[in-house]
């Protein structure tokens, strides 16, 4: 696919980049061998592991857990009032405002764990890295912290867009706005009213300008990275568009992730 190509000018020092349909991978682009930081792709990771969970039976979206007030749900959907970043103390009330939180999902991470009777990245493992052969490792926080080369992109990918290890419907539910109404800041991109998430993924809806392109249908759900990482999913175009770099989010990434992605579409759905 000629528009992955696009990726070789962004200025990173390493790149690489994927299209995925149902079935499998149909074009790849760059350093795929490389084990790149994933940044926060990583909370879909974790986004998941809780979805696993859930159906498992040993966690519920109402537990209760996180500051005072909190549920599964609310740290899942970067509601519980947490801080972007640090130990401090929460700066809204559970459920007020779309408060984009590491410290939410090191939260999640415990509770899961701990529901589990395993540390996090273990439940990790077992639960979708061994299951889709993953074969990179978390190395730190659940946030943010796993490490893998793109072919765990491709594996990750083609299971959000025909499941094996949930079901259908709680994917559907993952990736349906959770807390509706609320307001909040996506990082890098600034504020929205309402800033709309579901369960990990970040929900595309009629946000303009988004990360993702001009071309990505509303139903278009995934993450971005610090690390000049990305994975979304499209229902309507039933593909997915992964990248890994090693040059970390900036202005650069305002335009040029937009201009891939519509290239990409633009491959997949000739006139």
């Amino acid at each position: 696919m000629e528009a992955l190509a696009r990726i070789d000018g962004w200025g990173a020092q390493h790149a690489a980049a994927a299209v995925i349909r149902p079935g499998g991978q149909v074009a790849r682009h760059g350093d795929t061998r490389r084990v790149f930081r994933w940044a926060s792709v990583t909370k879909l990771l974790t986004a998941y592991s809780l979805l696993v969970a859930l159906e498992e039976g040993i966690v519920d979206l109402e537990d209760v857990t996180g500051p005072p007030g909190a549920t599964v749900r609310h740290l899942a959907a970067h509601a519980s009032g947490l801080p972007f970043e640090g130990d401090g103390p929460p700066i809204a009330r559970p459920g007020q405002r779309r408060i984009y939180s590491n410290p939410g999902y090191e939260a999640l991470a415990r509770a899961i764990g701990g529901a589990a009777g395993m540390p996090f990245a273990e439940y990790l493992g077992a639960a979708v890295a061994e299951p889709l052969g993953l074969t990179g490792e978390l190395r730190g926080s659940p946030a943010a912290g796993y490490f893998g080369p793109l072919a765990d992109v491709v594996a990750f990918a083609a299971e959000l867009l025909r499941p094996t290890l949930v079901a259908p419907e709680t994917l559907a539910e993952a990736t349906s706005v959770h807390l509706p109404g609320l307001g909040g800041v996506l990082p890098g991109f600034g504020r929205w009213e309402p800033n709309d998430w579901g369960l990990g993924f970040e929900l595309k809806d009629e946000k303009q300008p988004h990360w993702t392109g001009g071309r990505n249908s509303p139903q278009t759900f995934g993450h971005f990275g610090g690390s000049g990482t990305f994975l979304w999913v499209d229902p309507a175009l039933d593909a997915a568009l992964g990248c890994l770099t090693d040059r970390e989010f900036d202005e650069w990434a305002l335009g040029e992730w937009p201009r891939l992605s519509d290239a990409v579409i633009a491959e997949l759905s000739p006139p």
